[in-house]
Order: C-alpha cells, then sequence, then structure tokens
C-alpha cells in the first residue's frame, strides 16, 4: 500500500516551494506553526496559504476552546476553501473529548482531521462519533509519545484495524522525529504521514549503502579535525 506525504509547515515561502513538488500531496498546520510563520491575522495568513495551495488538501486549526466556539470556528474555517480540512483537537486544554465538535461538524459533512490523538481508544470514540461518507482524517501523535518514552505501533495497529470499516477515514502518522518513521508508517499501513520539510529532504535522498554511509561518516570526522588542527 503506498502512502501518502504532507508537508508540515506554515511558512508561506517554504509552501510555495513544496507545493510544487509531486511528492507532496497536502499540507498540515497548527496554531503554533502559524506563530512561528509570523501570522498575524489568522484568517488573512490562511488566505494567503490558499492562494498557493490551491487544491491539495490542507489542515488549518481551530483554536478555541470550548465546544461552541470550536464548531463555530469549524464552520468559518471550512468556508475558505473546497480542500480545507478543518483540524480538531480530540480533547480541549480541560481533557474534555471533542465528541460533540467532531459529531456536529462531520454531519455538515465537513471534513476533518482530528489532532493530537495518542491512543486506539481515543480512535474508537472519534470513530462513534461520525459517519460513514465524510473523509476524516484521525492524526497519531508517534513523535510525542516516544519522547515520553511510550512505543507508539501498538496503537497505531489498532487504530488501522478499527478504522478498516471506515473508507472515510483515514490515519496520519503525526509528530515525525526522523527519516525512518516514513518507512515505519509505510510498513503499518498508515494513509498519511505528515514531514517537517528538512526530513522530507533526508527521505528524498533514501538509497545509500551501508559501505557509502560508513564511508561519508569517515570523511565527515576526518574533514571536521583537519578545520580543528587537531594534534595529538
Amino acid at each position: 500500500m503506498s502512502i501518502k506525504i504532507f508537508c508540515d509547515i506554515a511558512d508561506l515561502n517554504l509552501i510555495k516551494r513544496f507545493n510544487k513538488l509531486k511528492i507532496i500531496k497536502g499540507f498540515t498546520t497548527n496554531p503554533s506553526l502559524m506563530r512561528k510563520a509570523g501570522a498575524k491575522d489568522y484568517k488573512l495568513y490562511s488566505k494567503k496559504i490558499l492562494k498557493v495551495c490551491k487544491t491539495k488538501p490542507i489542515s488549518f486549526e481551530v483554536f478555541a476552546d470550548d465546544h461552541k466556539s470550536m464548531i463555530n470556528q469549524g464552520l468559518k474555517i471550512n468556508e475558505w476553501g473546497k480542500n480545507i480540512y478543518v483540524k480538531v483537537p480530540v480533547v480541549n486544554s480541560k481533557n474534555k473529548f471533542s465528541g460533540k465538535v467532531i459529531k456536529e461538524l462531520n454531519k455538515r459533512n465537513i471534513k476533518l482531521n482530528v489532532t493530537a490523538v495518542y491512543t486506539a481508544k481515543q480512535t474508537k470514540k472519534i470513530l462513534d462519533k461520525i459517519n460513514k461518507k465524510t473523509k476524516v482524517i484521525i492524526s497519531i501523535f508517534a513523535g510525542r509519545a516516544g519522547d515520553a518514552g511510550k512505543d507508539p505501533v501498538p496503537e497505531f495497529v489498532k487504530s488501522i484495524r478499527l478504522a478498516k470499516k471506515y473508507k472515510n477515514v483515514e490515519i496520519l502518522w503525526a509528530s515525525v522525529r526522523e527519516p525512518y518513521n516514513f518507512i515505519q508508517a509505510k510498513q503499518l499501513g498508515c494513509h498519511i504521514i505528515t514531514i517537517p520539510p528538512s526530513i522530507i529532504e533526508k527521505i528524498e535522498k533514501f538509497g545509500s549503502s551501508y559501505k557509502q554511509l560508513t564511508t561519508e561518516t569517515v570523511k565527515a570526522f576526518l574533514v571536521d579535525s583537519k578545520k580543528s588542527r587537531f594534534k595529538i
């Protein structure tokens, strides 16, 4: 099974660059990435992105913290373009499940990207709230789970199994830490992986043999030792 690569970025210049690549099938953003990119006006900045990314799927996240406001923001974001997935966190900051938001937006045939998911139990709760026709992405945060000393793979296996009954649902490997995560996600049967630009560039260079890697590594050590004029 093939896996789609989405670029996880909000920087306008990088979106212009990566939107031209065939390897990139879509984009994901979040409020943190938008802030880092220098966005002052969320709507205005999002519309600038949409002028570049006109057809590929792109996720824009709600940032309200109560369910009513999350629904209202989701409805507004959805109106900005046909290629938009409204990104909704699986819980709010008080750890209250966003089931009401997911159900209401999904009921209105709004494409969703449910984010900050970590467990198959959360995946099941999401699936229980949606129909079987409107597109839904479930973003599972592998890297952050690994950072906390937890193995995310079993949660992916269970989540993918649960989602098989839903042809409209895609499981996304989020929070990538290294290029090899692409291989892992592909082997597991994830539908999408969202990757920052620096790691996408490394994936494009896949194929070096162990012999090449060894030689390149030793050469790098040698160059640095010469630059430092080390002596023993």
